[in-house]
């Protein structure tokens, strides 16, 4: 079990330069979770698509139906406190923070390409090849 920030939930279901990797990932390890934000955020980055004409209205509707089955069941609330004291002790913001803070509550890794939570939060966040690399690598 992993925790998914919304990037990589993003990069699973939208073409990037990370599919391969995100593809090889899913396939090592399905279970992601997430805090409730991520439906929030997700659906920002397809506003985005939107607004670009990248995706069309029912191609975005589609996108956020699959995240959504994907993500079922695995949906957290997470600890105000908990998240206002990450943030007090780093530069990260309140939502970056409610992922790590399920990834602390979880006692698991968070998975992310976010360069400010990977710098700050280094025993908690890892990047997709990292952790591709680290599963693969276990006896």
């Amino acid at each position: 079990m992993i925790v998914a920030d919304t990037n990589i939930i993003s990069y699973f279901l939208l073409p990037t330069s990370y599919t391969e990797s995100i593809d090889t990932l899913y396939q090592l390890d399905s279970n992601w979770v997430a805090p409730v934000l991520w439906r929030s955020e997700f659906r920002n980055v397809l506003a985005l698509y939107l607004r670009k004409k990248i995706v069309t209205l029912e191609k975005a509707l589609q996108l956020q139906e699959k995240a959504e089955s994907i993500m079922v069941q695995n949906e957290f609330d997470v600890s105000s406190s908990q998240v206002l004291a990450l943030i007090n002790e780093s530069n990260c913001s309140a939502y970056d923070c409610e992922f790590v803070a399920l990834a602390h509550h979880l006692n698991i890794r968070l998975v992310t390409q976010d360069k400010k939570i990977l710098k700050e939060f280094p025993s908690t966040a890892i990047t997709i090849s990292d952790y591709i690399d680290n599963y693969l690598s276990r006896p």
